[in-house]
């Protein structure tokens, strides 16, 4: 066999070797999506939902209302919309617009949603964070976040969009097209930060969003 030829061949074990990684990761991106609700125990400074996603305020807003933290932030609002506007959208939660409520105008993607977040943040103090986003959105969000922000705990907690409640999701063409999309950023997302963030252990395993209870966050000085 000529030199070219070995060349090809190689080159063509490296395509399929490749396929084979993207497929497996794939396979073990999907696997991991929560497909019910979770009970969160877990207590944070503070919470930062991420717009884009049915439910994601409203789930929020639960979790704010039964104490799970002291204030949140609704990060990626589009400008024209108003404090005013999201709260006549959830008008039991009124009171808590009125006092415990951050909103941020200019992130446009994850990685500005942990930029703002990341500000808000250091602006309040806070060493402890719930992420609330989509189920499919989550493990991005958390790879983001965790780059923006590594000295900060975060706790994920993911909102089960209405197409992946049903235990055949993965077989929807809509419903996989979001996921692997999803997955191709994510995976991007990862490579940002293992090849330009000089904080990340390469040994240490992906975060894996499965929310459970986790030690509380510190009482608030009287």
């Amino acid at each position: 066999m000529t030199r070219m030829g070995k060349t090809v061949r190689l080159a063509g074990y490296g395509i399929a070797a490749a396929v084979v990684m993207f497929v497996i990761g794939f396979v073990g991106f999907v696997v991991a999506i929560p497909t019910e609700n979770s009970d969160l125990e877990a207590r944070a400074d503070g919470i930062v939902v991420l717009t884009g996603g049915a439910s994601r305020i409203a789930d929020a807003l639960l979790l704010l209302d039964a104490g799970h933290a002291r204030r949140m932030l609704i990060t990626g609002v589009h400008p024209s919309t108003t404090r005013a506007a999201l709260t006549r959208r959830t008008p039991q939660f009124d009171h808590l617009f009125d006092c415990c409520i951050d909103i941020g105008h200019s992130a446009v993607n994850t990685a500005g949603n942990a930029g703002e977040a990341r500000s808000w943040a250091q602006k309040s103090s806070f060493t402890s964070l719930i992420v609330v986003t989509s189920n499919y959105h989550l493990r991005r969000s958390i790879a983001e976040f965790s780059r923006a922000m590594p000295d900060i705990r975060l706790v994920p907690y993911p909102v089960v969009a209405e197409g992946f409640r049903r235990g055949s999701w993965w077989i929807e063409g809509e419903a996989l097209r979001i996921v692997f999309t999803e997955y191709v950023k994510y995976l991007a997302a990862r490579t940002r930060q293992v090849l330009f963030d000089p904080r990340y252990d390469r040994e240490a395993p992906s975060p894996i969003p499965v929310p459970g209870p986790v030690p509380p966050a510190p009482e608030p000085a009287q």
